[in-house]
């Protein structure tokens, strides 16, 4: 997503016209609306300008694991498939277990859940003849089972279903139905499976091979898998049984443990799967899968699963998981050397249609300007593509009105392969823990207009910022929270000021740690948003394009289910940074309070902001005006998402509050994780915590942090050709964050100032 003048760029593009045109833009200003100044993008000169032949491709969603094809794996007239299974979704048709088939042909063995919700074992001999025999009992959802599908030498097959259920490891413990979705179906088959050297796929079955040798998977399991194994001889079931924690035997073909990779910082290679039998029939997860959840023995004492390992051996599949949509690239990019630093795009033209693919380019080293603006990237990705608008229930209560759809949510909602974002549920009810950027982000675009806010969100907000820098003719580069989290503190540390976006709410530990040495070791920081620095997320280890959130204990869109609270890349503690000791306000002195999306607000000065500590902000402002009362993101600088101080959470005593907001809706309410218990009185007209505060204090080294504590604020700047109070607002600290020497004091500072300056 970032490159450096000099680095390739490549580009993947779906069309569905015969040729499109390519060329790279800069992105200035993205905001549509007609009372701002309109989008503003601008035509850069590289050698990418010109047709290029259109071509569509595929996006192939859901996840599964690949075993490569094997001589071993050549089973016909005797074997044994098992696994245990935990289903979320058996009613949604046919799902592969652990299938080796090939669908062009019908050839192989496979064991499914079939149409009929219930276990099935497949044969096909390549001919056009197949058996499916079912257990004929239909699983239940939520339910760890071992399951078996087997073919005796004289051609007996089985399938077989047996509840495994424990006081902690189900949805349900006790349940005298349970005798109604146990089988054993055995019948007779003069079929012998055909070989096929299609790999063997668990949750899923092979649906093609293309001429490249990519493996396209259908009929995908939505739901946890736990040991599979596959042997030589016809099993019972309870021969199968003693094979699952001790697999062992001369017939034993594979056994696949997925705690395998569990180790004492996370599963560090979260692709691998290991086969534990002599044979070492290796396999690879696609997709992304989830994994570090709980497994059919889980006995609910541990909650990190680096603690018992053997206790979080299964992994959970869906049919909509997507970690790379695997296109071929179309064009590449060279950055020429030189290009200033900044945010441009590929623009794609076909018809009258006009598609931006955004990209970050970074300054070359040693030539870094004074400014930095870090882009929220991993929050991107984490609203990538949300559907809460078109599936949650709520939606229309939590913004106060009927949510307006832009084409693009059209789009999505017509082409869910395109994946999920952090916000949505997989088709069977669980939360979305992963998102990727490989994949078209129809979100992330100038002239998105998101449902959740009166206007801007995200991406797109922050264009406000920048046409701001630019307008105002500030010199800045640009660096993304991926750079950030891959190189920590030396990714910033060439600059005097560094700015955020307008929501950088999912931080990683790295991430978070240069930020906080940047700022005690003299860095000054502007932190020009609201609900910052809140989820934990982390970075896939092999991939850094993707990244997990566990959700709970606050504002969520899902909740984990027990004992998956932890990260499966580092096996660290997720949910809130609140709830790991590091709440946002000990790092930018406020954290969030409230959200309300109908209208927003405007900020006024406090005794602080009037003559006091924090006066020196307000220069050029009248002591009686009120600070932000217009914008483009519902009409005030104070609204959407809003911070407060909070010294029982760590704001810093040197804190100042120069304005607070005020006149907020009873739409705004107090965040879930701020009340103790469900009472009236949360709403904006009656409860004082339901504001927004600017914020200032001094850092050790010479540093300073300054917040505005409001996700609408930057679509304030702009107000009247920039000639407003937010505008000089935003100025004064700028301004005064560029300059050498000691920062302004802070609120303990402020009555005796240091000897020798100025007071």
């Amino acid at each position: 997503m970032s490159v450096r003048p000099g680095e390739q760029i490549d580009f993947a593009v779906t069309c569905e016209t015969p040729t499109y045109h390519a060329d790279i833009v800069k992105l200035i200003h993205g905001d549509t609306n007609p009372d701002g100044p309109g989008e503003k993008i601008e035509p850069v000169s590289t050698h990418v300008d010109g047709e290029f032949p259109g071509r569509i491709q595929r996006v192939h969603s859901g996840s599964h694991i690949i075993v490569a094809h094997h001589r071993r794996l050549d089973l016909t007239t005797e074997w044994t498939l098992q696994t245990l299974v935990f289903p979320t979704a058996p009613e949604r048709g046919v799902q592969g277990l652990i299938t080796k088939w090939d669908d062009t042909s019908d050839a192989g063995m496979g064991l499914f859940i079939g149409a009929d919700g219930s276990t099935q074992v497949w044969v096909g001999d390549g001919a056009g003849n197949t058996q499916r025999l079912s257990a004929g009992a239909p699983l239940i959802s939520g339910l760890w089972y071992l399951v078996t599908g087997s073919r005796a030498a004289d051609g007996t097959l089985t399938v077989s279903q047996v509840p495994v259920v424990t006081p902690t490891n189900s949805r349900f413990a006790v349940a005298s139905s349970f005798a109604s979705t146990t089988a054993t179906v055995s019948g007779n088959s003069s079929l012998v499976p055909s070989s096929t050297d299609f790999p063997l796929v668990m949750a899923g079955q092979v649906d093609l091979v293309t001429d490249t040798g990519r493996v396209i998977v259908g009929n995908h399991f939505n739901g946890k898998l736990d040991r599979p194994r596959v042997h030589s001889t016809a099993m019972s079931p309870s021969e199968a049984e003693g094979q699952v924690e001790n697999p062992r035997g001369l017939s034993l073909v594979a056994a696949w443990n997925f705690d395998a990779e569990i180790t004492p910082e996370g599963i560090r290679q979260p692709r691998r799967i290991t086969d534990v039998s002599r044979h070492g029939l290796h396999g690879t997860a696609v997709n992304m899968p989830t994994r570090a959840v709980t497994g059919y023995n889980w006995r609910a004492k541990e909650q990190n699963f680096v603690h018992a390992p053997t206790e979080y051996g299964a992994i959970h599949f869906h049919d909509d998981d997507l970690a790379d949509a695997e296109w071929d690239v179309d064009f590449t990019l060279t950055v020429p050397g030189g290009m200033p630093s900044g945010l441009y795009a590929a623009r794609l033209v076909a018809d009258n249609d006009v598609d931006y693919v955004p990209f970050y380019v970074k300054a070359e080293p040693g030539n870094e300007k004074k400014i930095c603006f870090l882009a929220p990237t991993a929050s991107y990705m984490a609203y990538a593509n949300d559907h809460v608008s078109l599936s949650a229930p709520l939606a229309q209560l939590f913004v106060a009105r009927a949510p307006v759809l832009e084409q693009n949510n059209i789009v999505l909602s017509e082409h869910r392969e395109f994946g999920l974002s952090t916000y949505d549920q997989h088709t069977d009810g669980s939360g979305v823990a992963f998102s990727t950027r490989q994949r078209p982000i129809l979100n992330m675009r100038p002239g998105f207009r998101h449902w959740l806010s009166p206007s801007l969100w995200q991406f797109n907000a922050d264009l406000h910022l920048i046409d701001w820098l630019t307008e105002l003719g500030y010199e800045f580069d640009v660096i993304t929270d991926e750079d950030l989290h891959l190189r920590g503190l030396d990714a910033i540390a060439p600059y005097r000021v560094v700015l955020t976006g307008s929501h950088p709410e999912y931080y990683s530990e790295q991430m978070l740690d240069a930020i906080h040495q940047y700022t005690t070791e003299g860095g000054r920081l502007m932190y020009f948003g609201g609900n910052g620095f809140y989820w934990v997320i982390n970075f896939d280890p092999d991939d850094p394009s993707v990244i997990e959130v566990r959700k709970g204990h606050g504002s969520n869109a899902w909740k984990c289910k027990p004992g998956e609270y932890h990260l499966s890349f580092t096996g660290e503690y997720g949910t809130l940074w609140r709830h790991r000791g590091r709440a946002p306000q000990r790092l930018v002195g406020v954290g969030f309070g409230s959200e309300g999306f109908d209208v927003s607000s405007y900020f006024r000065r406090t005794p602080d902001g009037l003559g006091g500590a924090a006066n020196w902000m307000f220069d050029g402002i009248a002591p009686d005006e009120l600070i932000g009362d217009f914008g483009l993101v519902g009409g005030g600088a104070a609204g959407l998402e809003l911070d407060l101080y909070d010294a029982s959470l760590g704001t810093p005593p040197e804190t100042v509050i120069g304005a607070t907001s005020e006149g907020h809706t009873d739409v705004y309410l107090e965040v879930a994780e701020e009340l103790y218990f469900n009472v009236p009185g949360t709403g904006g007209t009656q409860n004082g915590r339901v504001r927004g505060d600017i914020t200032y204090f001094p850092t050790e080294g010479g540093g300073g942090v300054w917040s505005c504590s409001s996700i609408s604020y930057c679509g304030s700047l702009s107000h009247n050709g920039y000639d407003n109070n937010v505008s000089q607002l935003t100025r004064n600290v700028l301004d005064r964050f560029l300059e050498d020497g000691r920062p302004p004091a802070g609120a303990s500072e402020a009555q005796e100032p240091a000897p020798g300056s100025a007071s």
